[in-house]
């Protein structure tokens, strides 16, 4: 991977690229907001590690300008918040993943390596007969658009990434809530939502069907 790592802890930022670098990875690294969003504009990266706190702005705001402009690049947030407020203002922001230091590099590894999986926030998908856009958290058919909650998009997308295929609820909230401690119903509740929100729409060609003793899977008509 080619990494962009945003962090004025010159010593941190030494750490990661020198633990990067062992595992055959490239860190360029910008140690203030104005640098992180010159060097996303000059060059090409698979993934962005984000420090929340920066010399001449946070973290988030040049989370912000990166997706406000387009640029769907794959971010981890590394910061010293742990309050949940603060880790939805992330999330919220655009972050795909979200590490409260101190942290093990191996998990953070782990987060980089899952997020750019991803993909990030691709561009706009055509399936069934709509299209899901995962940058704008929308769902579109002919002339016809829902908003999503970036759960509900997150939950979407990664019942689309597995279609036809039975996921249990351990797997979404994994991939999902990333691990978060949740109640496995709370899965069931946002397949509610999110089938609530499709049926909104004119034929979507998208059936999100419950698997006995397992979890749920996302159908798509031809």
């Amino acid at each position: 991977m080619n990494v962009l790592l945003v962090e004025d802890d010159e010593n941190l930022g030494r750490i990661v690229s020198r633990d990067l670098a062992g595992r055959g990875h490239v860190a360029t690294v910008a140690t203030t907001g104005a640098g992180a969003l010159e060097m996303a504009r000059a060059a090409h990266f698979d993934a962005a590690i984000l420090d929340w706190e920066l010399p001449d702005q946070d973290g988030v705001s040049v989370l912000r300008t990166w997706r406000e402009g387009g640029n769907a690049l794959p971010v981890v947030m590394l910061t010293g918040r742990s309050e949940l407020d603060d880790k939805v203002a992330g999330l919220r922001a655009g972050a795909d993943d979200y590490l409260v230091k101190p942290f093990a590099f191996e998990e953070l590894l782990a987060r980089l390596e899952a997020v750019v999986r991803r993909g990030g926030r691709d561009g706009p998908i055509e399936v069934g007969h709509a299209v899901v856009d995962p940058h704008r958290r929308t769902v579109t058919v002919g002339e016809s658009s829902l908003k999503l909650t970036d759960r509900e998009a997150e939950l979407l997308l990664e019942l689309l990434r597995h279609a036809s295929e039975p996921l249990s609820r351990s797997h979404l909230i994994e991939a999902v809530w990333r691990g978060d401690p949740v109640n496995p119903n709370v899965v069931d509740v946002y397949v509610g939502y999110l089938r609530a929100k499709l049926g909104i729409l004119p034929d979507t060609g998208l059936v999100i069907s419950s698997v006995r003793k397992v979890g749920f899977m996302l159908e798509v008509a031809a």
